[in-house]
């Protein structure tokens, strides 16, 4: 079985993160992602650690499950070679802006003429009736834009990014979201048509979902900023031997927290009965945690936690999650072969189908691994093939 979308032909013309990651997504449910690259590779081939150049580890994450074309788009014949992937796509994915599209021959008017029935579906920085929409947008620029760097100041000081490319995985996966969505909709009506996923708006709906707050009314009846997330001791508590993450949310696990803690009587306080009591008094609340969680080791907590009935967890660090037990009951960490780069860590699939269970079932391409195949797939001959590439129109990487 490879999957949900077996059968769906993706043409995926995104580089980076954003794109490739909603790729990455669409490809392990099954979908055939042929990855249309320039003939200089997508950029997150230099990024990370590598073992050849190219294939850097964070593209090696990304683009599994996908087949490597490599064109030049601004030629006449790489132009031509894309055409005829569409012809038979089911999806055209982009990440440039519009107007880059428009230029390259590639706007959705031209791509609905060559194919009635494409889902054309783009995610790029803003949605195009504002004044934003020609501008280039990266994570970075998205996260300080809709105010994530200002939340994350609440809790540590200056204005800084979240340790991680957020923006650009959320929209991804909103992107992947879109697709789906769309493909249903072409089974219902057997029309195509044009999603745009713009990375401000929807971004900026992830986290204003928590952080609108007060100023959800109008006029507004409080802050921006829901408290307790912006708490600077809503963190991982020390214990006498590590860290540990532990949420005390619910009236019952406050009431059993508290007698854990020998301090019963703050169950009838009314400060802390009631969640929005808790929510408007949470620093009393972290440094009580605080001050108990450190008298006994990650271990013993997570034992008397768990009879409590208290979520908690020790907290691991990026290496240490290799190892963590639960992990390796999943497999989710696997050593596999990659034809060129040799061992390498796999990141599992996480989520499990009865019947259509999705499977990783070919890693991430060299840089025109897939050209002539593709190609041949689109019905170019031999001749034909080479020609492209002696013209400087594709790459086709050496076989090994």
């Amino acid at each position: 079985m490879s999957g949900p979308l077996e059968g769906v032909r993706i043409v995926d013309l995104t580089s980076n993160f954003m794109g490739p990651y909603a790729a990455l997504l669409l490809g392990d449910m099954g979908a055939d992602v042929c990855k249309v690259e320039s003939l200089s590779g997508d950029t997150t081939r230099g990024v990370g650690p590598a073992r050849n150049p190219g294939m850097g580890a964070i593209f090696l994450h990304l683009n599994r499950n996908k087949r490597s074309v490599a064109l030049d788009l601004k030629s006449r014949g790489g132009r031509e070679a894309v055409g005829r992937m569409i012809e038979t796509a089911d999806v055209v994915l982009y990440s440039l802006r519009p107007a880059a599209m428009d230029r390259m021959g590639l706007s959705y008017e031209r791509v609905r003429e060559i194919n009635p029935r494409v889902i054309y579906c783009g995610a790029f920085g803003f949605g195009q009736a504002g004044q934003y929409a020609d501008r280039p947008a990266y994570d970075d620029l998205i996260q300080a834009a809709v105010g994530m760097a200002v939340l994350q100041s609440r809790k540590t000081g200056p204005p800084t990014y979240v340790a991680s490319a957020i923006a650009d995985r959320v929209v991804g996966m909103a992107l992947s979201t879109a697709v789906s969505a769309a493909l249903y909709r072409r089974e219902k009506t057997g029309r195509g048509q044009a999603v745009e996923v713009p990375m401000f708006e929807t971004f900026a709906h992830f986290a204003m979902g928590d952080h609108l707050y007060g100023y959800s009314f109008e006029p507004p009846i409080g802050d921006t900023g829901y408290a307790r997330m912006m708490n600077a001791d809503r963190k991982p508590y020390p214990t006498t031997d590590g860290y540990i993450g532990v949420n005390v949310y619910t009236d019952r696990h406050w009431q059993r927290f508290f007698d854990i803690a020998g301090r019963p009587e703050m169950s009838n306080d009314g400060r802390f009965s009631t969640i929005a009591g808790r929510t408007a008094n949470i620093g009393l609340l972290y440094k009580l945690l605080a001050d108990v969680l450190a008298t006994r080791s990650t271990a013993e907590w997570v034992n008397i936690f768990g009879k409590a009935d208290i979520p908690a967890i020790g907290m691991n660090t990026p290496e240490s999650v290799l190892d963590d037990p639960h992990m390796k009951d999943v497999g989710f960490f696997a050593i596999e072969d990659h034809p060129s780069e040799g061992k390498v860590r796999s990141l599992g699939i996480a989520q499990t189908w009865s019947e259509d269970q999705p499977s990783i079932r070919y890693p991430a391409p060299r840089l025109g691994q897939h050209t002539e195949e593709l190609l041949g797939e689109c019905g170019y001959s031999s001749d034909d093939i080479t020609a492209l590439v002696q013209s400087g129109a594709a790459f086709a990487a050496p076989h090994v």
